[in-house]
C-alpha cells in the first residue's frame, strides 16, 4: 500500500519535472513530433502515477489483493517500458523504440483489468 502511494506520487513529481524539461529545454532542440512524443510520454506517465496511488489506496481498503498488487506492478513496468522509451525515443530518434512502447501499453492494460477484477471482488 504504501509502496505504491510513494511510487505513484516519486512518478507524478517526475513527470513534472519531465514536462517542464520538455517544454523548456527541449523546445528547439528536437523537432515538433518529438516534442509530441515527449508530451505523450509524460501524460502517459502522470496518469499512472495517479493509477500507482489510486492502487496504493485502494490496497489498504482490501489489504491482500493480488489482483490490487500486481495492477500496481504492472502499472509501474508501463511506466518504465511506456514512457520511458518514449523519453529515450524523443530524444535519441531511434525508432526501432517504438517496438519497447506497445509492451507498456499492454501493462497498462493489464494493469486496469485487474483494478476492475478487485473491484468486482472486493466491492
Amino acid at each position: 500500500m504504501k509502496l505504491f502511494i510513494i511510487l505513484g506520487a516519486v512518478n507524478a513529481f517526475l513527470a513534472v519535472a519531465l514536462g517542464a524539461f520538455g517544454a523548456h529545454g527541449l523546445e528547439g532542440k528536437v523537432e515538433a513530433k518529438y516534442l509530441e512524443i515527449w508530451k505523450t510520454a509524460v501524460q502517459y506517465q502522470m496518469f499512472h502515477a495517479i493509477g500507482l496511488m489510486i492502487v496504493g489506496f485502494l490496497m489498504g481498503q482490501f489489504p491482500g489483493s493480488s489482483a490490487l498488487n500486481w495492477s500496481g506492478w504492472l502499472m509501474m513496468a508501463g511506466i518504465v517500458l511506456f514512457s520511458g522509451s518514449l523519453f529515450v525515443l524523443a530524444v535519441t530518434a531511434i525508432s526501432k523504440l517504438g517496438a519497447i512502447t506497445p509492451l507498456g501499453g499492454l501493462a497498462f492494460l493489464a494493469a486496469w483489468i485487474l483494478v476492475i477484477i478487485a473491484a468486482v471482488k472486493n466491492m
